[in-house]
């Protein structure tokens, strides 16, 4: 059932309807538009909560979202400020998490990764043109545009993406999540577009096995793994993975910035580009049944982190465990 408010020109414009997602400052609710009948999600947030420097960090997030039109891309169709209130509107994506919709597939094989990282690196090459660094790639980001089989993979959450200029490295500040943080980060050394070719690494190593390349519990020990580039390929779960997919994610989780694949390079490489020739076709079932302990991990932990993080008041958004699957695609644009 809609709600009603006060008119105004996102009221006057949009029909609201249920809560996808919250945050602490923001909630995320389906919207239609009323001229064409078209479905959104609408990121509402309460600015009066707001501090000087969130207040800079919408206004960044608003402006980047504008300039991004790609179909690999969240986007946002609509920015309307109000008193007291500013609503994003964004693609209504239904698809639930890319991790997510792996496990659930009766069919996966090196093939289907290579596709899936094709399309991640799609958006990354966009953003990338576009002088944009998203600093937070990460599964969670990673959502399906819908249920449908072959649905886009659509790059969220631009929260913590900043303005660079060209191949810039400066120090923009410690952002991101560990386990998909890069070296140089870790460092605080000057950074800048290869830190998300680093993410894409991980991304591309868990899409081949299920588990990441980089893990610790004591998360010291996790990020002098990082620093230090050590990572490998253990039998026997690699030994059916193609020379040219590890190929690639030695060239991605490259410690030095400099040398690190780029993504317009990383979209040209054979194992992307030529995959119905290069790539394994072979169901991958333990990668599958790791990877649906993986989900089941990090989920887990971002319920532990979320309940530590409300009880000391901090800024925090995260998907609640019962919530539709339009509310799990969209929820990531709750968080602040």
């Amino acid at each position: 059932m809609a709600t009603t408010a006060t008119s105004t020109r996102f009221t006057d414009e949009y029909q609201l309807y249920e809560e996808l997602g919250k945050g602490a400052f923001s909630v995320v609710r389906r919207c239609v538009k009323k001229s064409s009948g078209q479905e959104y999600a609408a990121k509402i947030i309460n600015t009066k909560k707001l501090s000087a420097r969130d207040h800079q960090k919408l206004e960044r997030e608003a402006r980047i979202c504008r300039l991004l039109k790609h179909p690999n891309i969240v986007r946002l169709h609509d920015s309307i400020s109000e008193e007291g209130f500013h609503y994003l509107v964004f693609d209504l994506v239904t698809g639930g998490e890319l991790f997510e919709d792996i496990v659930a597939r009766e069919y996966y094989s090196e093939a289907d990764a290579s596709h899936c990282i094709s399309q991640i690196l799609e958006s990354v090459n966009h953003i990338h043109q576009h002088d944009i660094v998203h600093r937070d790639l990460k599964p969670e980001n990673l959502l399906l545009a819908s249920k449908m089989k072959g649905a886009a993979v659509k790059l969220a959450d631009f929260g913590l993406a900043i303005e660079v200029q060209g191949d810039q490295q400066a120090w923009f500040g410690f952002a991101g999540t560990p386990g998909y943080l890069s070296p140089e980060v870790l460092r605080k050394d000057p950074y800048g577009k290869p830190v998300d070719i680093w993410a894409c690494g991980v991304i591309l190593y868990i899409l081949l096995v299920g588990y990441p390349p980089f893990w610790d519990e004591d998360q010291h020990k996790l990020y002098q793994q990082i620093k230090a580039g050590a990572y490998d390929f253990p039998s026997p779960e690699w030994d059916t993975v193609t020379p040219e997919a590890k190929n690639l994610i030695n060239q991605m989780l490259t410690i030095n910035p400099a040398k690190r694949i780029t993504a317009e390079q990383a979209l040209k490489h054979p194992w992307v580009c030529h995959r119905s020739t290069v790539a394994s076709m072979m169901h991958r079932q333990e990668t599958v049944e790791c990877l649906r302990k993986f989900n089941a991990r990090r989920k887990l932990k971002g319920a532990i982190l979320t309940t530590m993080l409300v009880s000391r008041n901090f800024s925090v958004g995260r998907r609640r465990a019962n919530s539709a699957a339009a509310a799990s695609s969209t929820a990531s644009l709750a968080q602040e």
